[in-house]
């Protein structure tokens, strides 16, 4: 990135007159942390609510030319594993790009917003997932939101710091979408998250994005919180993180999202297959995947991190896979990590080692997620 300049977000002014310390992200200048730094900012999510700027995630319009919510649906259907089709107006879903040796291209959210989806995609595979989806859905327009903005509101106070602004939110549910008037600010507010939490995402107009901002910081409950302890959190939540824990190598399988694939895309199904990979995920669905994707709980008190080597014994003889993610859990009170290991090795309580500068620690397998979610079913 060192010719190019990075992209802001709306957001930008705001985090520098927080005090944010900036970093470079998916070529946009992001908050790694404000003042109140990472373990606070981690912790007061958990406790109370969280602001995050995701603003740099790509927001994306796909609308069949026929006018029709089910066109649009059955032709997006071509690119993931997911039942779109069986979704519900008002309704998001977890879903996946899947390339033709069946690895993951990106992780994204889908909604069925009536006559058209609306489609929320990592920041830094946005313009790879455009074009595979101009490319391939011939009978569609997909158009990005250039002119909005998109704030995440986590935490089990998140509901209270909300209905401030928009009463209503007490009444939606995990994965509900609905459209909302934040101080007359035309809004698309899901309820999901990352962070394990009861949480929503506000998609909001670009020119109004501080001002909603403001006022939901106003809320004593409420503060900024950076990547750094988003990263924290959605690691404790077992969540995965594109480009580390799921990549173009990884099968949904492999990886343990097999829960997103529905019956009715599953073989035997009414729509089964029909998207990229399709043999190899339903050949890792029928006879399970050689490796799975694992919680890891280093013994020691040192995080052990990503890329650190795996092994069955504490010897370099015996790799058996990589830590894909790892970092010091603030409300697990230790270190946590995942990666992945052969299928045999997968069962919690299995003991491995990881490789950290030449000595060999050891991990427990231990069950995903980290803490117990909160959201709102």
């Amino acid at each position: 990135m060192d010719d190019q300049i990075l992209k802001q977000t709306p957001l930008h002014a705001l985090h520098l007159s927080l005090g944010a310390r900036m970093v470079p992200f998916a070529g946009y200048d992001m908050p790694v942390q404000y003042p109140a730094g990472v373990l606070k900012e981690h912790l007061h999510t958990r406790a109370a609510a969280g602001l995050f700027d995701v603003s740099h995630m790509g927001q994306v319009i796909v609308r069949a030319k026929t006018g029709t919510y089910e066109d649009a649906a059955l032709a997006l259907e071509s690119l993931v594993p997911v039942d779109i089709l069986g979704l519900k107006p008002g309704r998001q879903r977890y879903g996946f790009f899947t390339g033709e040796n069946g690895g993951i291209l990106d992780d994204l959210m889908i909604t069925n917003r009536g006559d058209h989806l609306f489609v929320v995609v990592n920041a830094s595979c946005k313009e790879a997932d455009i074009a595979h989806m101009r490319a391939r859905l011939a009978g569609c327009d997909v158009s990005l939101l250039e002119d909005r903005a998109l704030l995440a509101l986590q935490g089990p106070r998140a509901e209270g710091v909300l209905a401030a602004l928009w009463p209503d939110v007490t009444d939606m549910k995990f994965m509900d979408v609905r459209d909302a008037l934040l101080h007359d600010a035309p809004c698309i507010v899901s309820r999901s998250g990352y962070s394990g939490e009861d949480g929503f995402e506000i998609s909001v107009p670009a020119d109004q994005a501080e001002q909603i901002a403001k006022a939901l910081l106003e809320d004593p409950h409420c503060m900024p919180i950076g990547l750094g302890a988003r990263d924290s959190l959605r690691l404790e939540a077992g969540l995965c993180l594109y480009g580390n824990d799921i990549d173009t190598t990884t099968s949904p399988v492999e990886a343990g999202l097999e829960w997103a694939i529905r019956k009715a895309r599953r073989p035997g199904g009414a729509r089964a297959g029909g998207y990229p990979g399709a043999a190899r995920i339903e050949e890792d669905l029928e006879k399970g995947p050689v490796r799975r994707r694992v919680g890891l709980k280093p013994e020691g008190k040192a995080p052990v991190r990503a890329h650190a080597g795996l092994f069955a014994e504490d010897s370099p003889e015996s790799p058996i896979g990589e830590i894909t993610s790892g970092t010091f859990g603030p409300s697990t009170e230790g270190p946590v990590a995942m990666g992945y290991v052969p299928a045999s090795l997968a069962e919690p309580g299995t003991r491995v080692f990881a490789e950290v500068r030449g000595k060999y620690l050891p991990l427990v397998v231990t069950a995903l997620p980290f803490i117990t979610p909160t959201y709102k079913r």
